[in-house]
């Protein structure tokens, strides 16, 4: 079945030939034009993101050209410059698209049930824009088909930064430990009928153990491939102390790496300082401007705090002008008794910031989709009812081989690297927060939006409420920012014409 970034390509393709003197905007407005972007590559996060989907939610056509066809409930339309209109489902799989004029009309048909009448509608239906009346409600897929694992490689940093949740020790992992951990991780993957495994290489600052990393990776590469499972991986690095030799390994082995870049200057030193309190942005710029002269582009994840919103516009700048993909991630507090009040930003700054991030974004519209990663932990490649895998297809593994449910919740540690299955002990405990699905969250029940912030992070709005089972404390800060990242998606779209990543 054609997917939807080529059915994408081949509707703007059918739709934009001329002939020699034709008018392109005349064109446009003639035939039906539809835009949209799946991501090939997903975006990575410093976290238990959400893995890909894997059951398919896609209407079966050749079954339903009996039904009528309507309007799906709470589509999200909003107007795009020169006629074009911003198209979402929010409970669909398609994602975000761009409809021009004349499918617009095609679609507004459908405002009164009626069957599939043309190609157009078809294509209307399978992206999921008009729905059979009378078929069921579709289920979002709750199973991942990934396996996601922290890898704790060493507790030791050469920061000390202001938002850290560890306190540094300084013990690495050793190689036995980090074998008996893989093998943990493949039992795991195999009795729960996992056909990938992701592995996050992190600490700790990962660098500060690279010969562990280097020897993981050979020992996963061949235990994997024995299991029959996939694998992708990614290092988490502050990026300080990344060498030639270092870039050119991950290059080579095609281990992604991540780097924590928090602002240019001052805004990135204030909360990502050496031991004895010079910043680091000088040495992480270095090491950046070292992976892309080696042909190696890494993901930048930006914490926002009250010490850089501000200035967030200058880091996504930094970024767009290197064409390398970001996250924008809130800050969260260490815990609910003692929060962090010189971290914690006020949401009218915090809204304020991003929107000026955002301005810069929409002034230099990049070929990359970079959507997934501009709302904090939110994803908009696929819907889903969990804002992350804690607790269901997660595990963090420390440098003694212990095994806790999230990074941010490393010392209290659930089970180890010696039980059968990590992954049941981990999805059995009980105690502290938990990652209740978004269909049981007080607030969220009737938000366009449930299925894309999904509550917000579980530990996070534990600490701050004491519950697991109401909204996120950002929920209105995502209220306020989703419409806006929408936008830009849809201008990036109509920028660049087809979809890219």
């Amino acid at each position: 079945m054609i997917n939807q970034a080529e059915l994408a390509v081949i509707l703007w393709d059918n739709t934009s030939q001329q002939t020699e003197g034709d008018c392109a905007c005349a064109e446009r407005d003639e035939s039906p034009v539809l835009l949209n972007a799946s991501s090939s590559q997903w975006a990575e996060q410093d976290c238990a993101c959400v893995g890909s989907p894997s059951p398919d939610m896609a209407f079966d056509l050749s079954t339903s050209q009996e039904e009528t066809w309507q309007i799906v409930p709470s589509l999200y339309r909003a107007a795009l410059p020169d006629s074009y209109e911003l198209i979402f489902n929010p409970a669909g799989p398609t994602g975000i698209m761009v409809l021009n004029k004349t499918a617009c009309i095609a679609l507004d048909t459908y405002s009164h049930p009626h069957g599939l009448i043309d190609d157009t509608a078809r294509q209307l239906a399978t992206l999921q824009l008009i729905a059979p009346i009378r078929v069921p409600k579709l289920e979002i897929p709750k199973i991942q088909s990934t396996l996601t694992v922290w890898l704790h490689v060493t507790d030791a940093c050469n920061l000390r930064c202001a938002y850290c949740y560890l306190d540094k020790t300084g013990e690495a992992m050793a190689e036995d430990t980090g074998h008996a951990a893989i093998d943990a991780v493949i039992r795991s993957a195999h009795v729960n009928g996992f056909r990938a495994i992701k592995l996050k290489y992190a600490g700790g600052e990962p660098t500060l153990n690279f010969s562990l990393v280097q020897a993981l990776h050979h020992y996963t590469q061949r235990q994997a491939a024995r299991a029959g499972l996939a694998l992708r991986e990614v290092m988490l690095s502050n990026g300080v102390a990344l060498t030639p030799t270092m870039i050119d390994w991950l290059r080579a082995e095609n281990v992604r790496l991540m780097i924590s870049l928090d602002g240019i200057g001052q805004a990135h030193d204030s909360q990502r300082a050496f031991i004895k309190g010079h910043g680091s942005f000088a040495l992480v710029a270095r090491g950046l401007d070292r992976a892309l002269a080696r042909g190696l582009t890494p993901h930048l994840s930006i914490t926002v705090t009250a010490r850089n919103a501000d200035q967030l516009a200058d880091a996504v700048a930094f970024a767009i002008e290197r064409d390398l993909p970001f996250n924008l991630n809130f800050f969260r507090e260490k815990d609910c008794v003692a929060p962090a009040a010189n971290l914690a930003v006020d949401h009218a700054r915090l809204i304020a910031g991003m929107k000026a991030a955002f301005a810069v974004i929409e002034a230099n519209l990049p070929q990359r989709r970079l959507i997934d990663g501009l709302v904090d932990r939110s994803a908009f490649d696929a819907p889903h009812e969990h804002p992350c895998g804690v607790g269901r297809d997660y595990l963090v593994i420390d440098q003694r081989g212990q095994v806790a449910r999230c990074q941010m919740d490393i010392k209290q540690p659930v089970t180890d690297v010696l039980a059968d299955d990590p992954l049941a002990a981990v999805r059995n405990h009980s105690q502290g927060f938990q990652n209740v699905s978004v269909g049981g969250k007080t607030g969220c029940a009737k938000c366009i939006w449930r299925f894309w912030c999904a509550g917000g992070c579980p530990l996070h709005t534990f600490r701050a409420t004491g519950h697991s089972d109401v909204k996120s404390p950002y929920c209105n800060v995502y209220q306020a920012l989703y419409p806006d990242a929408l936008r830009l998606e849809g201008l990036r779209l109509m920028r660049w014409k087809t979809p890219a990543d």
